[in-house]
């Protein structure tokens, strides 16, 4: 990936960092698919295995990255864009640096 990073720290909250996220619900497995470029800028690629419906594809999405980064699930925070395939969770920076080893 280019110098740009799919995140940057929250400015209300330097121990926070502010993943953007493209989402694909109704995939056959969850998993990373790489990075996509958005109107604000580089998001993590994720295509998930739960349907775009009450919740659950955001569910699936925060469960797999918990999983993934080995944090506890109560750390991320879906910020923005509960209804949308463009998100920004919240969480801890220290994470930030494990984010690139989703990626294929």
């Amino acid at each position: 990936m280019s110098e740009a990073l799919p995140w940057e720290t929250d400015p209300r909250n330097t121990g926070t960092i502010l993943l953007r996220v493209k989402v694909i619900p109704g995939a056959s497995k969850t998993q990373c698919a790489g990075y996509r470029t958005t109107a604000e800028g580089p998001a993590l690629l994720v295509r998930v295995a739960a349907a775009p419906e009450k919740g659950k594809a955001n569910d699936e999405l925060i469960g797999w990255l918990s999983e993934s980064l080995g944090l506890p699930r109560s750390s991320i925070e879906l910020r923005v864009g509960a209804g949308s395939r463009l998100k920004r969770l919240g969480l801890p920076a220290a994470f930030g640096d494990r984010i690139a080893s989703l990626v294929p």
